[in-house]
């Protein structure tokens, strides 16, 4: 047997067959492979011609590919029908016009036996996947293709089963090269590679280095709010890890010594020492060959709702050519009422327009994870923004080092930038910036090397061998008992201001604070102003700051609501709530604690310089960090709704003349065919056209 393999992580692989094979033959593969030791689960699928294996040790896959490779295996399913109908084997993103020219140009000088034979020949794939499904007691869309085909055939009107095969044939290859093109796209911009990480020192410490000067044996750290960059094992520590990408798992999963760990799956809290087992290169295309395999079964509602619907109309059409024929006992009537149907051009405009918007989305800037996810945006009347990082600059700027009398303030900056460096968040990184423009060394002997970040809190770790802990007030203040009063002039002025604040603590006391210029972004008003004029009634803003630091940024940015001092939980809680009293939400954040709100929204928006736990759950990214993609994004989904409720009202209205053309007797077979065909090929490249973005949205 030939194998290729498509998919691979530690304890599991997916291989594809170089042929198709027999229910009977992917029994004795499961039964064969099941029996060797080591090997945990197998799937069989002989309808897509794969294998999926999962195993405990490497003596145990090695045995599995011994084994499947002995075997033989046989063609034993047809081929695709658009292919059989008549289409040159041609790669998944090319157009192949051959089969219409040959209809137009050559058929017609061809000897009527030769014509003939190549129709029956070709309309052999529809009639069996009919066949099929009538087998398995389904009375769909393949069932009614057979028949119309079959029809004409008996009818001896081979010209009209032409035309037929050659419509549906090219309609598959036109849905087939959309789905391609706009997988490519999706996989493009996924495919990002890390450059940098964190590596244990033999002494404990830890250092930054690039990935491609990691030596073999070297450990990677990897700590809270991070992408794990590699497949690998884990040497220490313990973590709880978001792998929803890799495994469908909702919770976080806790991972310790010698567990397995996925690249591109996000620490959640914790930290782990890492030993690669994998390239991060093949990591990440793994990564990408799962979320594109995925991308594909995620249908968006309406488009389950139009395929449903397709197939609910097609005993309605079996029953009134039915009763045509029992009225008429007019065969080429019966045949009229066949050729003619609605369930064509709904089974296939819809997940064309779906496809074709979300790849006219990443070509916009704006990468949507799925059919359901536009759909959901485009009923959106609610944006939630989180503000730090999102409403605000990309980079702050620490302009207030203000010191309690303890610390000096070059210490309390490079204490500071010493902590922040673990941590992908803007504010962090502004602290270690300014540190570096100081020209303060901030690796200090006397911070412990042990570093813990408490999620939407601050920062904890030891200094002098006391504790010292960083973050919110609500964390030093309330959680950790620190008294603030004797700065409260300071955090007064700096509140005022508009300024964001980070408290420092050392034993118990405090030691100094911190002051953060968050300026809002420069289309940050523009934005806003956009999404009221759109429709969206509801703009909010959720901030962990005090007060007087949301009123002041709510202010400027023209925002009528927004909750401070929020915590994750409270984020969550608030998305929630508006949900439940019906409306329909959006929330944009870039943060670790703004993930349980990005979960809790009919859509979480992030962009794409946030953490990688914000880009994780996100439904949709904005790929150029320009906040002004997001009214684009609410737009292209309303119109690519707005497309395919008119492509549903065309099909219809079209479709319903048709057939009282051929009821009426005005139409024959053959021309109802062609004009129900033209019709569905008609929606189709209507569907794909593009140009959602152009379009004045409904």
């Amino acid at each position: 047997m030939n194998l290729t393999v498509v998919h691979h992580i530690p304890g599991r692989i997916r291989w594809k067959a170089g042929s198709l094979f027999t229910r009977g033959l992917a029994e004795s593969i499961a039964e064969r492979v099941s029996a060797i030791p080591g090997i945990e689960g197998i799937r069989v699928s002989p309808r897509c011609g794969s294998i999926t294996v999962a195993y405990s040790t490497m003596e145990a896959l090695d045995a599995a590919c011994n084994a499947l490779s002995s075997i033989r295996t046989r063609a034993a399913a047809p081929r695709p029908a658009s292919r059989q109908a008549g289409l040159p084997k041609k790669s998944e993103g090319e157009y192949d016009w051959w089969p219409l020219e040959r209809y137009v140009f050559v058929r017609p000088v061809l000897p009527a036996l030769w014509n003939t034979a190549h129709t029956i020949l070709n309309s052999i794939p529809f009639i069996g996947r009919g066949l099929a499904s009538l087998f398995r007691g389904r009375l769909n869309v393949d069932v009614l293709d057979a028949s119309a085909v079959g029809v004409s055939i008996l009818m001896r009107d081979f010209r009209t089963a032409g035309l037929l095969i050659l419509l549906l044939g090219l309609g598959d290859m036109l849905e087939r090269v959309t789905k391609k093109k706009s997988l490519d796209s999706l996989a493009e911009q996924l495919s990002v590679r890390v450059s940098e990480v964190w590596v244990r020192n033999p002494d404990g410490s830890v250092a930054k280095k690039s990935v491609q000067s990691l030596m073999p044996g070297e450990a990677i750290v990897a700590r809270s709010g991070a992408a794990i960059p590699v497949d690998g094992v884990v040497l220490s520590g313990e973590a709880f890890v978001n792998q929803a990408t890799m495994t469908g798992e909702a919770l976080p999963v806790r991972k310790a010594a010698g567990s397995a760990v996925f690249a591109g799956t996000v620490i959640e809290d914790g930290e782990i020492d890492i030993r690669p087992t994998g390239t991060v290169e093949n990591s990440r295309l793994s990564q990408i060959a799962r979320f594109i395999d995925e991308s594909e079964r995620q249908k968006a509602g309406i488009e389950g709702k139009m395929e449903h619907l397709a197939d609910a109309i097609v005993p309605f059409n079996f029953l009134l050519a039915g009763l045509v024929f029992l009225a008429t006992r007019n065969l080429a009537r019966t045949a009229s009422v066949l050729l003619v149907d609605y369930s064509c051009a709904l089974r296939l405009s819809t997940p064309l327009a779906v496809l074709s918007a979300m790849r006219e989305g990443t070509r916009s800037n704006v990468l949507v994870k799925g059919g359901r996810h536009l759909e959901a945006l485009a009923e959106a009347d609610t944006v939630v923004f989180d503000k730090t990082g999102t409403l605000t600059q990309a980079s702050p700027r620490l302009t207030d080092v203000v010191s309690a009398g303890t610390w000096s303030r070059e210490k309390l900056l490079k204490i500071a930038a010493c902590l922040e460096e673990h941590f992908p968040h803007p504010v962090s990184r502004s602290i270690v910036r300014a540190a570096a423009e100081a020209g303060l060394d901030h690796l200090v002997e006397e911070h412990d090397s042990e570093v813990k970040y408490v999620v939407a809190h601050g920062i904890r770790s030891r200094v002098e061998g006391e504790e010292v802990i960083l973050g919110s007030r609500h964390f030093v203040e309330e959680d950790e008992n620190v008294d603030v009063s004797e700065m409260e002039d300071a955090i007064i002025r700096l509140s005022s201001e508009g300024k964001s604040i980070l408290y420092m603590a050392h034993d118990g006391h405090l030691v100094g604070i911190f002051g953060v210029e968050d300026p809002p972004k420069p289309n940050a008003v523009e934005v806003i102003r956009e999404l009221k004029s759109i429709g969206i009634s509801r703009v909010v803003m959720l901030t962990g700051d005090d007060p007087r630091t949301a009123e002041n940024i709510a202010g400027r940015l023209g925002i009528d609501e927004f909750r401070s001092q929020m915590l994750p939980e409270g984020k969550a809680e608030a998305v929630r709530s508006m949900r439940s009293s019906g409306r329909r939400v959006v929330m944009v954040g870039d943060g670790i604690n703004d993930a349980p709100a990005l979960t809790s929204a009919d859509v979480g928006v992030s962009l794409r310089d946030g953490t990688d736990i914000a880009q994780e759950v996100a439904d949709v990214v904005l790929t150029a960090n320009d906040l002004g993609d997001l009214p684009k994004a609410i737009l292209l989904s309303r119109n690519a709704m707005k497309r395919i409720h008119a492509n549903f009202r065309a099909s219809v209205g079209l479709n319903s003349l048709f057939l009282a053309g051929g009821l009426a007797n005005v139409l024959t077979p053959a021309q109802s065919a062609l004009l129900h065909n033209g019709t569905t090929i008609g929606v189709c490249l209507n569907a794909m056209r593009g140009n959602y973005l152009k379009e004045k949205a409904a």
